[in-house]
């Protein structure tokens, strides 16, 4: 199984007035990331409100977004978990059979796992019915509420799932994270979640990230890593800083929803989120429009 290396989208849903699925909107979407060098669309995640679509609204964008990135570079990652690990299989399924490139478990949030053991069985029982996928676990405590650690976890996953490939990290345990990426000298693929702290992952050894601000700001990380790699901790630390202003815009207008607005400023009006996420009205869009003018980074934004 090849590592990523690159950024990974995670796309939003693209809702139409109605707020129903707007697919047509999909094939441009794609194209657009592809343009901007993105490596990958995680799709069906938390930007892509996968938790507030219904399982044959789920089923609907993974077909259009495997139809899309066919004959594309763009590798797509389906999100299949989920409280239900029958449930999460039939997504699973139907991923393989749409022609996802993996799929990813999340921990389940209700009923949650008494440890790594449970955990790790619970995504094995999922991995099963697609061995011929790569499969990514998706690790995002503050919203799971599952906070087993990710090294506990490869631990008890090794040994019992064949095609685990490795972990979106989305929490803030560098110790973790890093034990992670040692873990059985590097076997797994360690892609970081937490785009506002990129720089603090590469420094760690991280060659991969999965994040919502991706979709509109692409050039901004790459030049992040581009001076990373020359050893311009300078330059990487004042565009690590910019990433930060621009994703603050997101806590002063409600939250993730600000990032569709980010999407509705480069010209893709993918509608609102879905209740009970808070969307901004018109008034605020046009204050926010203001801010985001303020960060003078026009130039690392993505070009459509």
């Amino acid at each position: 199984m090849q590592k990523f290396e690159g950024l990974i989208a995670a796309p939003f849903a693209p809702f139409n007035g109605a707020g129903e699925i707007m697919t047509e909107a999909i094939p441009g979407y794609c194209e657009f990331l592809e343009k901007n060098k993105v490596v990958g669309a995680f799709i069906n995640g938390s930007t892509g409100e996968g938790v507030s679509l219904s399982m044959k609204e789920k089923m609907v964008v993974t077909e259009a977004w495997t139809a899309a990135a066919r004959h594309k570079s763009i590798k797509i990652i389906n999100l299949v978990g989920g409280t239900s690990y029958r449930e999460s299989a039939e997504a699973a399924i139907h991923s393989a059979e749409a022609g996802v490139d993996a799929i990813a478990i999340l921990a389940p949030y209700y009923f949650k796992p008494a440890g790594a053991p449970q955990l790790a069985e619970f995504c094995a029982r999922i991995a099963e019915t697609v061995p011929q996928l790569p499969v990514y676990f998706y690790h995002i405590p503050v919203l799971t509420g599952c906070y087993v650690s990710m090294y506990d976890f490869l631990k008890e996953a090794s040994a019992m799932i064949p095609n685990l490939a490795g972990i979106k990290y989305t929490h803030e345990d560098f110790m973790d994270f890093l034990s992670c990426i040692h873990f059985q000298e590097g076997e797994y693929d360690m892609m970081w979640g937490r785009d506002e702290n990129m720089l603090s992952a590469l420094v760690l050894g991280c060659r991969s990230g999965v994040g919502s601000t991706f979709n509109y700001a692409a050039p901004l990380y790459y030049a992040l890593i581009d001076a990373f790699d020359k050893g311009d901790l300078v330059t990487a630390r004042r565009l690590q800083q910019q990433s930060i202003d621009m994703i603050r815009l997101l806590g002063k207008y409600g939250g993730i929803a600000t990032g569709k607005a980010y999407m509705k400023y480069l010209g893709f009006d993918f509608g609102g989120f879905r209740l009970p996420v808070k969307n901004m009205t018109a008034g605020m869009y046009d204050k926010f429009k203001g801010d985001v003018q303020a960060l003078q980074m026009e130039h690392l934004f993505s070009k459509r």
